[in-house]
């Protein structure tokens, strides 16, 4: 029988969860659009040691707010909010059962309100975390990034499940899988290493194709660094689960992708 969502004594409810970093322009509109989704009676923003008003803006739309006074990584700031929700559960009225865990970057903006479909896997029993796709990165990158393929390449050899969208940071997930997942990987290796973990763990795992869309990171000197950290950040998440293979046919690819960018180069 499908699990109902919300409602008193009924299923466990949604706890939404935002990681965020100097996201001020972008973080009241997404947090407007989760609070309207299904069964979502708890959204916790991890502020993770902005410079700017992130942190107000986002209370301010009626989130509840956790701050690190210094930046951690994205690991860091969803263990965080999933530690946030559980103390917050202690002594919840009627017995209900512990919350889902909707993870939603803090870029998504009013496409947030569109995450809904991400719930109905996990909510009825059907899978134990639910992975957005986004269909205008399909169309834009095809998955072929450097990063990707190093995330989805180690995934598959971690699992023999092949994802499309391995950095996907839009799931919901129950909190028993996400316990099980526990530590999690750090900065942004944290997707992919959750992944791996859910699979080893016996956990179901599904992509769901939603109509969402965050800021596009560019090409500049900044956006290449990013995926620098990204890259690194991926590889160390893959070493720490006995993924060397992978790691070093990322590393051959991102060594050659570097050679053809500088031969380009005037």
């Amino acid at each position: 029988m499908a699990a109902a969502v919300g409602g008193p004594g009924r299923g466990p409810g949604i706890a939404v969860i935002i990681p965020a970093k100097d996201e001020a322009r972008r973080i009241g509109a997404t947090v407007h659009a989760a609070r309207g989704l299904p069964g979502a009676d708890l959204v916790v923003v991890v502020d993770d040691g902005s410079a700017d008003a992130t942190a107000e803006v986002a209370r301010d739309a009626g989130a509840r707010v956790l701050r690190h006074g210094r930046n951690r990584g994205k690991g860091a700031a969803m263990q965080s909010g999933a530690e946030a929700v559980r103390l917050l559960e202690e002594g919840r009225e009627g017995g209900r059962p512990h919350r889902h865990l909707l993870f939603l970057d803090a870029d998504l903006g009013a496409t947030a309100s569109a995450a809904a479909p991400l719930i109905g896997p996990v909510a009825a029993g059907e899978a134990d975390m639910s992975i957005a796709l986004f269909p205008a990165t399909r169309l834009r990158l095809g998955g072929h990034g450097f990063v990707v393929r190093l995330a989805r390449e180690g995934i598959r050899r971690a699992t023999e499940w092949e994802p499309e969208q391995p950095l996907s940071g839009q799931r919901c997930i129950t909190r028993e899988a996400f316990r099980s997942a526990l530590p999690l990987a750090p900065g942004f290796g944290v997707e992919t290493g959750l992944t791996i973990d859910v699979l080893r763990g016996g956990g179901r795992v599904v992509e769901v194709e939603v109509p969402m869309e965050h800021r596009a990171t560019g090409t500049d000197l900044r956006a290449q660094l990013h995926r620098a950290r990204q890259f690194a950040d991926v590889g160390r998440a893959l070493a720490a689960r006995g993924i060397g293979a992978a790691l070093r046919r990322g590393a051959v690819s991102v060594s050659r992708k570097i050679k053809q960018d500088r031969a380009k180069s005037p």
